[in-house]
């Protein structure tokens, strides 16, 4: 019985790891495409649990079929929303005079390049209002910074670590 349970506690850790965002699955494998458009807990979990089990989804990252490709790269924002969390305040203060030491450091982070820094602290002053709107959680700064980074050319490349 107890290894029954630690198999589908085993078989069910990576759908349960991904529960935090919009798609969950992954943008390619066969549970991405068998559940595509539909939201919600299940078809999220089935989707995870088809690409897990059935190993597709490494198939086609390693082949480039099932709408994976082989030079994808993992990203995640569950960092940036950390920070933002934990330094938003001082993040605050720092994006409205364009400069500090706490902007910095969340540019390094989503990983601006040394040439883009000066474009990245004039885009968040300018935006400070629309990014830290009224009173703004974490999760709505982070999207707003997304938002606004994704409509400026130069530096919508870093809206994937946000």
């Amino acid at each position: 019985m107890k290894k029954a349970l630690l198999v589908v506690a085993c078989a069910m850790a990576p759908a349960l790891a991904m529960a935090a965002g919009e798609n969950n699955i992954g943008s390619c494998g066969w549970g991405s495409k068998v559940f595509d458009g539909q939201s919600g807990v299940v078809p999220q979990v089935l989707g995870a649990t088809t690409n897990g089990t059935s190993g597709n989804q490494t198939f086609g990252i390693t082949t480039g079929t099932s709408g994976c490709t082989a030079n994808g790269t993992v990203r995640s924002g569950w960092k940036t929303a950390m920070f933002i969390d934990g330094n938003k305040e001082q993040l605050a203060r720092d994006m409205s005079k364009g400069s500090g030491e706490t902007l910095d450091s969340l540019a390094t982070l989503i990983g601006v390049r040394a040439e883009h820094r000066v474009a990245f602290n004039r885009v968040a002053k300018d935006n400070f209002a629309r990014i830290f709107a009224g009173e703004a959680s974490s999760e709505q700064v982070a999207a707003a910074l997304k938002d606004v980074l994704a409509q400026n050319a130069e530096l919508a490349q870093y809206t994937a670590t946000i």
